[in-house]
């Protein structure tokens, strides 16, 4: 699902990611830079996002099951980025050697 607009060096799954979490801005950033698994969450929740813009194109017989499907897969990515942005904060504090 990874998609990338390649158009004047916007990316969408970055984008993606801080329309939803615009607070963590600057680990959004820094993780997409350095992180091939985070940019490929970021992009798979673009084209999640970008799925369920036309899910009203399809045929009535599906439109409701695919809404459901591509909702939750939305959820479940973002949850994983926050998941990741948060572990990003944490700073492992070393202890001292005893003596």
């Amino acid at each position: 699902m990874n998609k990338r607009s390649g158009g004047a060096g916007e990316d969408l799954g970055l984008s993606a990611a801080m329309r939803r979490f615009p607070i963590y801005a600057p680990q959004i950033q820094e993780l997409f830079a350095r992180e091939e698994s985070f940019r490929g969450m970021c992009d798979d929740l673009a084209a999640a996002e970008q799925v369920l813009t036309t899910i009203d194109q399809l045929p009535e017989t599906v439109r409701t099951e695919r809404r459901v499907e591509y909702e939750g897969l939305v959820e479940d990515l973002a949850q994983e980025i926050e998941q990741a942005l948060q572990r990003v904060k944490i700073i492992p504090i070393s202890r001292p050697p005893k003596h």
